[in-house]
C-alpha cells in the first residue's frame, strides 16, 4: 500500500510539475499523460491490472513495458499479478502454442487481442507474438483508439525484419548523419550502456526482430573472440525484445586473422576456418542471426579473386552455419568501373544467371532500385527475376543521397512505391513485396533490411522527423500493405501530438516532402547528380572523378541536343531486363511517366511533354516550384505549433530553414548548368537566379575541401 501511495504521488509530482523540454530520447513511446479525463478514465477502467506468468525474459519484458505505458498514459498504479483470479477490467498475457485468429492458426510471431470475461486478452504462440501484441495494445490507447470490444490480430508479412548499421568498430558510422555509433565497443561487454535496452524496446515495438551491428564493409575483428565476447553483451540486452544479432563479416578474415595463405571459398582450409568460427560464435550466442556479406563490391574482397561465383562464396559460408538456425544474407550491390556500360544492368548481369545455385539458407539482399538509393529509382530488375531464389529488399533510412539530417524526407513513400511495383512476373499482381514476402514463389525465407539512420545523438536521428523514418520502415516490414498516410499519422499522435488539426496538417507535410524534395533535386528522373564522395548537395556539372560511374554526366548525359540517360534498345538495352508489361509502360518517351522519364531516355530540349510544357521548361518549372515548396513546409509547421513542444519545434523550423536554403542551391546550380548545354532563357514566369554558375561552383568546392 505504502509503494502505491508513493507512485501515486510521483504522478501526481509530474502532472503538476513544469513539464521538460522535449529532446525527442523518448521517440514513439513517450507515454505522457492523457491530458482529456473522460477518455482516461475509459482506458482507466480496462488496465486496472496485468496478467502475467512472466515466465521468460520475454513475457517480462512485454509485462513491464505495458506497466510502464499504461501508468504513465493513465496517471495510475498498474500491477502486475501472477494470474488474474477472479478479477476483471484488466489486461492478461497468454502464450497459447494453438492461437487462431479468423479460423487459421497464427504465425509464429503473430498475435491477436481480444476481450474475454470483461478482460483483454494479448495471446499468440511465442513469447515474442506477446510482446509485439503488448506493444500493439499501448499503440492503440497512444493513439487514442477504442478498447471496448477491442479484437484485432496481426501476423507479420516478412520473416526477418532487420536494421543494418554501417557503424565502425572506432564509433564512426558511414554515410550516418546523427553523430557517433551507439555501440561503445571499448566498453563492452563489461559496461551496457541502458540506451541499448531503449533501442531494443523502440526496434520491439515497431516488430523488427534483427540487427546487422556493424558496416558491410566490414572489419575482421568483430570475429575475434574479444569482439565476440562483447557481441554477446548485445545480444544478451536484445534477446529479451525477441531481437537476434547479426554481424556483416569481411571475406579476407580467414587471412586477416586466421593465418590462412587464401580466401577460397572452395579451399578445405577455409572452409573448415569458417565451420569453426560458426561453432566458435553460436557457443557465445546461441540464437545469433547469420552474416551480411558485401563481396567484390566497391573494393571489398570476396570469392570472384578466386575465379569463384557469388553462390560459391554465399554457399560456403552457408555451409559453414551448419546445424544452427542461422541465415547468409549475400549483397547484390555490385557494379564495376566500366566508363561505357551501364551501372544499372551490372547486378542483374551477375546474379540473375546464379538463380536457383544458392544454398537454402542464403538471401540475396537487393536494393529498391539499380544504381544506390536515390531519390526516385525505379524498382531493381532482379525483383521478378530470381524465383528459385529469395530476396531480401534494402532500403534506405538514413538519408544518404537524401539531405542528411538537414532535410525533411519522410521514407515510407518511397518505400511503398517500390513494394507496390509490378514486376509482371508471374503476371499483373506480381508486385514486389509479393516478391519480398516471399508469397510470389512460395519461398520458407522473406526478409526486408533498412540501413540505420540511428546514431549518438539525443534524439538519436539528427533530424527529429527522421524517427519517422525508422518507425515506418519497422511498420512497413510488419505489414506491408499499411498505407504512408496511416503510418504518418500514427507516429505523428505517438510522437508530437493528438490535437486533431496539427496532426493533419504534419500528415500532409510528411506525406508531400519526399515528392517536394525529388522536384528540387533530380525532377523527371535525373539521378546521381550529388557532390562528389560527399554526396551532399549538387554537382551536375562533375566529370572527373576516382572511377567514372561516380561522376554526374555519365547519368544524366546532357548535351546540346538534349538530356537523359537512354536506356532503351537505341542505348544501354537496360529496360530490356525488365518484363514486357514494364517495358511497354517506360519504353516510349512520349507515353512514360515524367517520373522515370529521364531513367530510360535522353529527350530534346525543346520536346513538349504530356504537361504541355517543352523538357526545358518543365525541368525549370520542376526546380523552382520544389524550392518554393519548401516555404510551404515552413508555413505548415508554424499552423502547428501550438500543439508542439517549444523546442521540438524549433529544431524542426531551424532545420526548415537550411532545408529552404539548400533547395534554392539545388535550384540554381542544376538550371544554370543545364542552361550551358540547353541554351534557352528561364521560362516566364520564373525569375532567373540572382547568383552565377560560377558563384555556385565555389560554393560546392568549400564543400569539398578536407
Amino acid at each position: 500500500m505504502l509503494l502505491r501511495s508513493v507512485f501515486l504521488l510521483l504522478l501526481l509530482v509530474s502532472a503538476v510539475a513544469p513539464s521538460r523540454a522535449d529532446d525527442g530520447y523518448r521517440l514513439w513511446l513517450k507515454y505522457d499523460r492523457i491530458a482529456d479525463a473522460p477518455t482516461r478514465q475509459q482506458y482507466q477502467r480496462a488496465a486496472q491490472f496485468i496478467a502475467s506468468p512472466g515466465a521468460s525474459p520475454v513475457l517480462r519484458a512485454a509485462s513491464t513495458e505495458l506497466q510502464r505505458g499504461l501508468s504513465s498514459l493513465l496517471g495510475q498504479a498498474v500491477p502486475i499479478l501472477a494470474a488474474p483470479g477472479t478479477r476483471t477490467g484488466g489486461i492478461v498475457l497468454r502464450v497459447d502454442k494453438a492461437a487462431r485468429a479468423n479460423g487459421q492458426s497464427l504465425k509464429p510471431e503473430g498475435y491477436r487481442i481480444f476481450s474475454e470475461k470483461n478482460n483483454l486478452v494479448i495471446t499468440g504462440r511465442t513469447d515474442a507474438a506477446v510482446l509485439y501484441g503488448a506493444f500493439a495494445l499501448l499503440r492503440q490507447v497512444q493513439t487514442r483508439q477504442p478498447l471496448a470490444g477491442l479484437s484485432i490480430a496481426s501476423n507479420p508479412r516478412i520473416g526477418f525484419r532487420l536494421l543494418n548499421h554501417w557503424d565502425n568498430p572506432n564509433g564512426t558510422v558511414e554515410r550516418g548523419y546523427a553523430g557517433s555509433s551507439i555501440w561503445k565497443w571499448y566498453e563492452l561487454p563489461e559496461r551496457l550502456d541502458p540506451r541499448y535496452t531503449d533501442y531494443a524496446r523502440a526496434n520491439a515495438s515497431i516488430g523488427i526482430n534483427g540487427v546487422v551491428l556493424n558496416n558491410v564493409n566490414a572489419s575482421a575483428r568483430y570475429l575475434s573472440a574479444d569482439y565476440l565476447a562483447k557481441v554477446a553483451a548485445l545480444a544478451g540486452v536484445m534477446r529479451p525484445y525477441g531481437i537476434r544479432v547479426y554481424l556483416s563479416v569481411l571475406w579476407a578474415a580467414p587471412k586477416v586473422i586466421g593465418g590462412l595463405p587464401t580466401a577460397d571459398p572452395l579451399d578445405p582450409a577455409v572452409q573448415q576456418w569458417w565451420s569453426a568460427k560458426s561453432d566458435e560464435i553460436y557457443q557465445a550466442i546461441p540464437d545469433f542471426g547469420g552474416f551480411l556479406v558485401k563481396a567484390n563490391s566497391e573494393g571489398e574482397p570476396g570469392p570472384q579473386d578466386y575465379h569463384r561465383t557469388h553462390a560459391d562464396g554465399a554457399n560456403m559460408l552457408a555451409h559453414a552455419l551448419g546445424r544452427h538456425d542461422g541465415v547468409v544474407m549475400w549483397r547484390a550491390f555490385v557494379y564495376k568501373a566500366n566508363s561505357n556500360g551501364d551501372r544499372f544492368k551490372e547486378a542483374y548481369e551477375e546474379f540473375q544467371p546464379l538463380d536457383g545455385k544458392f544454398d537454402p539458407k542464403v538471401l540475396v539482399q537487393v536494393k529498391n532500385g539499380p544504381i544506390d538509393f536515390q531519390a526516385r529509382e525505379p524498382f531493381h530488375p532482379l525483383f521478378g527475376a530470381m524465383p528459385r531464389t529469395p530476396l531480401l529488399l534494402e532500403v534506405q533510412l538514413t538519408q544518404e543521397y537524401l539531405g542528411f539530417a538537414t532535410h525533411l524526407v519522410y521514407l515510407a513513400p518511397l518505400i511503398k512505391e517500390c513494394l507496390e511495383a509490378d514486376t509482371y512476373a508471374q503476371g499483373k499482381g506480381s508486385t514486389v513485396a509479393r516478391v519480398v514476402d516471399g508469397s510470389l514463389d512460395q519461398h520458407a525465407l522473406s526478409g526486408i533490411a533498412g540501413v540505420a539512420n540511428i546514431g549518438a545523438d539525443r534524439n538519436w536521428t539528427g533530424h527529429p522527423v527522421g524517427q519517422a523514418n525508422w518507425y515506418a520502415f519497422g511498420r512497413l516490414a510488419w505489414d506491408h500493405t499499411l498505407s504512408a498516410q496511416a503510418i504518418a499519422q500514427e507516429w505523428t499522435r505517438m510522437t508530437l501530438t493528438t490535437e486533431p488539426a496539427a496532426v493533419r496538417t504534419i500528415t500532409r507535410v510528411l506525406g508531400q516532402s519526399r515528392s517536394i524534395y525529388v522536384r528540387y533535386t533530380t525532377p523527371l528522373g535525373l539521378h546521381h547528380i550529388m557532390g562528389e564522395s560527399l554526396h551532399y548537395g549538387p554537382q551536375p556539372w562533375l566529370a572527373q572523378a576516382g572511377r567514372p560511374d561516380w561522376t554526374a554526366v555519365y547519368y544524366h548525359k546532357a548535351d546540346s541536343s538534349g538530356l537523359g540517360f537512354d536506356r532503351t534498345a537505341t542505348g544501354s538495352n537496360a529496360l530490356a531486363l525488365y518484363k514486357p508489361e514494364v517495358q511497354q509502360q517506360w519504353g516510349n518517351p512520349r507515353t512514360c511517366p515524367l517520373n522515370y522519364l529521364l531513367w530510360f531516355h535522353h529527350v530534346a530540349w525543346r520536346q513538349p511533354l504530356s504537361t504541355g510544357r517543352t523538357l526545358w521548361n518543365e525541368l525549370c518549372t520542376r526546380y523552382y516550384t520544389g524550392a518554393d515548396s519548401v516555404r510551404w513546409m515552413q508555413q505548415q509547421w508554424a499552423a502547428a505549433r501550438p500543439a508542439l513542444d517549444p523546442a521540438l519545434y524549433a529544431d524542426v523550423a531551424t532545420r526548415l530553414q537550411i532545408q529552404r536554403r539548400e533547395a534554392l542551391w539545388w535550384r540554381d546550380a542544376c538550371v544554370l548548368y543545364f542552361q550551358t548545354l540547353a541554351r534557352q532563357p528561364i521560362p516566364a514566369p520564373l525569375a532567373p537566379p540572382t547568383r552565377s554558375l560560377a558563384d555556385i561552383k565555389q560554393l560546392v568546392q568549400l564543400y569539398q575541401l578536407k
